[in-house]
């Protein structure tokens, strides 16, 4: 007598065209369908978990969460408190919206106002590592009014999406950083007939997902994929973060204290002001004269800013986070099996260079690359097994190297 064909319950397939078919009662599986099976089980599990992950007493606080930033920001210690806050209120936000009450909590989404190369992408990256929800950075200098060439607003929220695996409920509790958000600053002081389509018009797009509105959102794109149907999100309960370098804002600040930046002519209180740091004095009425509209003004209130890296948080910063520009390079010769080592007047060198070109902590990484690009050009195929960057070594190869280029960094 034949023996009666076994077929998978799901695909049809019958058993022999699969590698094993479970049998049960009354029905039968592939191996290959049982694997698929478990892949989604594996994700529903994952997902409810992400999304019943937050809870009061598991919440890092302002205060764990500004001990976390130290490890890999060296100073900026206002900036820190003003972003532990407003993450940490975040997170309180999203575990409120899970419990009936009637006091609802709003979004203080925040603005970081600093120089360049002051750590403002930094804070941002760094805080990415220790949170619980969907985290992305955006580049605002992109982004245009919808209908012209460049990115639409909504490719924010596209790449949310696809940080939260395209689950919306886990987007809808995310965090967003804009970088570069001066770069939309309107052009003039007053209103144009002409379209602003990357300044102000970018600025008018932003308001409705700052101040929270359900957003239809194209899944990979707005432009390339026109037949895409749009996803639904509701942005009420994302926290949007932005930094700028708003670079000329100081003359802005000094002529609202009713001074200047430079020179003896200040009255009495304005001596007091320390003129090298004139950031520390903003306010949103300077946002405003910069060129942001009011009303995306109103949608950032919380406003913070960093100060400008002296020689010693140069110093510092060349070798104190855990991610510092010197460990890098240890860690990569270490992988070539050669021990590298600096000594301290190299550092001090390095440190020099960098106040002098004026590139803050960007021209750190540029002139320790300058300084060690040869060495790690010879060095893999040699058989010394240390090095040690001396002070006549590291001048002789910024000597040769390209310093016009460097300074234009």
């Amino acid at each position: 007598m034949a023996k009666m064909k076994k077929t998978c319950s799901f695909c049809g397939r019958s058993d022999t065209e699969v590698a094993m078919m479970i049998t049960g009662l009354n029905a039968c599986i592939c191996n290959e369908c049982a694997e698929r099976a478990q892949q989604i089980v594996a994700e529903e599990l994952k997902k409810k978990q992400t999304t019943s992950a937050l809870d009061l007493n598991t919440l890092p606080k302002p205060v764990e969460i500004k001990e976390f930033l130290d490890q890999y920001v060296i100073g900026q210690d206002d900036a820190k408190r003003f972003l532990s806050v407003s993450v940490y209120n975040h997170y309180k936000r999203l575990v409120q919206r899970d419990t009936a009450d009637d006091v609802e909590i709003e979004k203080s989404n925040i603005i970081m106002v600093g120089r360049t190369g002051t750590g403002k992408t930094l804070l941002a990256r760094s805080i990415a590592k220790l949170l619980k929800v969907p985290f992305t950075i955006v580049d605002a200098t992109v982004l245009t009014e919808a209908g012209y060439v460049g990115e639409d607003i909504e490719s924010i929220l596209t790449r949310l999406l696809q940080v939260a695996d395209y689950n919306v409920q886990e987007a809808e509790r995310g965090i967003v950083f804009i970088d570069e958000i001066d770069k939309i600053a309107r052009k003039g002081d007053n209103p144009s007939i002409t379209r602003d389509v990357s300044g102000e018009g970018v600025q008018q797009g932003l308001l409705k997902l700052l101040e929270g509105s359900i957003v239809n959102v194209p899944p990979q794109g707005g432009r390339k994929h026109p037949e895409q149907k749009m996803i639904p999100v509701d942005t009420k309960n994302i926290l949007f973060i932005c930094g700028g370098a708003f670079d000329g804002i100081e003359k802005k600040i000094a002529q609202r204290l009713n001074t200047h930046v430079v020179g003896y002519t200040a009255s009495q209180g304005a001596s007091r002001l320390d003129r090298e740091n004139m950031m520390q004095y903003i306010a949103p009425m300077d946002l405003k004269s910069f060129g942001l509209i009011p009303e995306i003004i109103g949608r950032l209130p919380v406003l913070t800013y960093l100060n400008p890296l002296d020689r010693s948080a140069l110093r510092a910063i060349l070798t104190e986070p855990k991610n510092s520009i010197i460990k890098q390079y240890v860690k990569l010769f270490e992988m070539d099996g050669v021990k590298l080592s600096f000594d301290e007047d190299v550092l001090e060198y390095i440190v020099d260079k960098a106040v002098e070109f004026k590139l803050g902590a960007r021209g750190l990484r540029a002139i320790v690359e300058t300084v060690m690009m040869d060495s790690m050009y010879e060095m893999p195929s040699r058989k010394e097994k240390t090095f040690v960057v001396t002070l006549d070594y590291a001048r002789s190869r910024m000597e040769n190297a390209n310093v016009a280029r460097l300074q234009a960094t």
